[in-house]
């Protein structure tokens, strides 16, 4: 049976780099860094002192402000981004024929930390009492999904997903088979993550998965593929499509701004926190998309890599990457955003899935900035410091999470 083809019509992004999807973008074409001293908390103690945070950010612009108070950062990200994205795709949950064919997977991978911290800290100062009732609601890892279906009426399939780093992606899949299933008409899709918190750095720090050289130049310390990396930048923000089937899309005259015709995902079976470094649970990952696709590595213009800035992920990457496109692998163009914006963990995939959209809309590639001393393990194409025009047809976003978990999505030029 032929597959529903499944388009996006409409993007929401809350990032480093800006507080909507035209302030990222041109963020990411000129090679800003959104990487700054953290203002969060006191960093005297902690290693690395530095983030991807979000600024200027007002939840009371988005949602009711008592309403606000009641929400982890992380779920006020959440739905700014879903309002962004609805608004974009001129979608009103009044104007669809049933509320229920409308649903919602907006993942995070650690969710409410800052109100774990928060209430813990209040719990030992004074007492059991003092814990707020709101708590649970607060940092369950669910709740972006289940608020954003409040706020916008959707009540379509809805839960929450938690795949580490690669939830927005698995986020974006899981709603992609949903519309194929012919479960809904339209699904939200994407992740939110607000992890930039005492105990957040505290554990990462201790990890030694963060950099902690550049603390002096904020802006030079994600390196991702560079041969001088040390370690990720924790970024935080969200980033949310709306996805539709292609009938229901063009029964409301949406405009479509690409389709997304592949979607797999798999599992390392390797270790907790490591990729596995023959990177066969990656290469699995992407050859499967593709196969889901209905395309091969010859059509892909364009990868945004997971590319982290930690030493093994970024060599395990490009080597899965040589093993699936062959000689293309020398001629794929690939970059790795978090160069610019941290890595957002959960939320990465939805904005990179964005960066992927973006340029098959604009024909630009962002580059992967604070490329200065090549890597024998990491030779290929990765657009360094500066953007490129570039026809883009087919791009493909990878993301890992701890665990061993891969997803990789892709995404192609709308054609009637």
């Amino acid at each position: 049976m032929e597959k529903k083809r499944i388009v996006v019509t409409g993007m929401g992004a809350i990032t480093p780099l800006g507080n909507n999807v035209s302030t990222f973008w041109d963020g990411l074409v000129s090679g800003t860094s959104g990487i700054r001293k953290v203002t969060a908390f006191d960093t005297e103690h902690y290693p690395s002192k530095i983030g991807g945070e979000v600024s200027g950010f007002n939840p009371a612009d988005w949602m009711d402000s008592k309403d606000a108070k009641r929400n982890d950062r992380y779920t006020q990200f959440a739905v700014a981004a879903t309002r962004m994205a609805m608004e974009q795709a001129q979608l009103d949950v009044k104007d669809l024929e049933d509320p229920v064919r409308f649903g919602c997977i907006i993942g995070s991978g650690i969710g409410g930390l800052d109100t774990i911290e928060q209430q813990t800290f209040r719990l030992y100062k004074s007492g059991p009492r003092r814990v707020s009732p709101f708590m649970i609601p607060m940092l369950i890892t669910n709740m972006a999904s289940g608020v954003v279906g409040i706020e916008v009426g959707a009540m379509g399939p809805n839960y929450g997903i938690v795949s580490a780093c690669a939830t927005a992606s698995h986020a974006i899949g899981d709603c992609l088979r949903i519309l194929r299933a012919g479960e809904a008409d339209v699904m939200l899709a994407g992740g939110s993550e607000a992890s930039i918190t005492q105990v957040g750095y505290a554990g990462f720090c201790n990890m030694k998965a963060m950099s902690t050289t550049s603390n002096d130049e904020p802006e030079k310390a994600s390196r991702p593929f560079d041969a001088k990396r040390d370690g990720f930048i924790m970024g935080e923000g969200a980033g949310v499509l709306v996805l539709e089937t292609l009938e229901h899309a063009l029964a409301r005259g949406a405009n479509i701004l690409c389709e997304v015709p592949g979607h797999a995902a798999t599992c390392d079976a390797y270790h907790i926190t490591s990729p596995d470094p023959s990177g066969k649970g990656l290469q699995a990952c992407m050859r499967n998309a593709l196969a889901d696709a209905g395309l091969t590595t010859d059509d892909v213009d364009y990868i945004n890599a997971h590319g982290t800035s930690t030493p093994y992920n970024d060599k395990t990457e490009t080597a899965a990457i040589k093993a699936i496109f062959g000689e293309k692998a020398q001629s794929v163009h690939i970059s790795s955003t978090k160069s610019m914006t941290g890595h957002l963990l959960g939320a990465a995939g939805g904005i990179e899935a964005i960066a992927c959209i973006q340029a098959i809309r604009e024909g630009k590639i962002a580059p992967t900035i604070n490329y200065e001393n090549p890597d024998p393990e990491c030779d290929l194409s990765y657009v360094p410091n500066k953007s490129i025009e570039a026809p883009v047809t087919v791009a493909i976003s990878n993301n890992l999470g701890f665990g061993g978990h891969n997803a990789t999505i892709v995404f192609k030029a709308y054609q009637a």
